[in-house]
């Protein structure tokens, strides 16, 4: 009988964009995530799992070996700061970028040539505070987990730094994109025993993977 596999997944656009890629390694989750209440999904290969959790908990799930392999977004690995795991893979899937927004009326180039100290909403702290340390830009930093467009609207902040897919909130809210930090994909990411210890039965999952990746690319 073949070791178990447990790959670490979160709902959402994450789930869906790696859908094809698992199929292209022969394996299909059997359950929607969506409809289904349960957080640990049955696929047609009876020794692969999928556990569905938060997607900023998948890296911890891997590093920890609750899971033996997951995607994340590099947000979410900047984060975490990737101890314990293997990065093989740019997944190129669920793409974004990492941007500095503020409300339509603020300054923010004049507020930072002159030297303000900035309050920034995020729950990027680590990508944050490196950003504007490389700018030589003195920020307070307020962490939130959520509705990080309000922030600025009702004075909490004088800017936010969060993930961009369209700006259509940003847009919704009357806040511009005023810089972008860096782009973001989904990585692969792997369990560094499980890379050792089922490396038979990972390898063969993880080669269809960056095959259906450069596919992407």
């Amino acid at each position: 009988m073949s070791q178990p596999l447990t790959m670490a997944l979160s709902k959402g656009r994450i789930f869906e964009e790696t859908l094809p890629l698992l199929k292209a390694a022969g394996i299909v989750v059997t359950e929607d995530p969506e409809t289904s209440r349960k957080l640990i999904l049955p696929t047609n290969d009876p020794v692969v799992r999928v556990i569905i959790v938060r997607a900023s908990d998948v890296p911890t799930y891997v590093q920890y070996g609750a899971a033996d392999f997951g995607v994340a977004g590099k947000d979410v690995l900047l984060e975490h700061g990737g101890e314990g795991l293997y990065q093989p893979v740019d997944l190129n899937i669920a793409r974004c970028r990492m941007s500095v927004a503020v409300s339509a009326g603020f300054d923010y180039a004049s507020a930072v040539r002159q030297g303000a100290r900035l309050r920034v909403a995020t729950k990027f702290t680590q990508t944050a505070r490196q950003h504007f340390a490389a700018k030589g830009v003195h920020v307070d930093l307020i962490k939130l987990y959520g509705s990080m467009e309000l922030a600025p609207l009702v004075g909490l902040s004088d800017a936010i730094v969060d993930v961009v897919s369209t700006g259509s909130t940003l847009r919704a809210n009357n806040l511009v994109e005023v810089e972008k930090i860096m782009e973001i994909s989904s990585r692969l990411v792997v369990n560094q025993a499980a890379m050792k210890m089922k490396r038979e039965r990972l390898q063969p999952i993880l080669a269809a993977f960056e095959r259906a990746a450069a596919a992407i690319a």
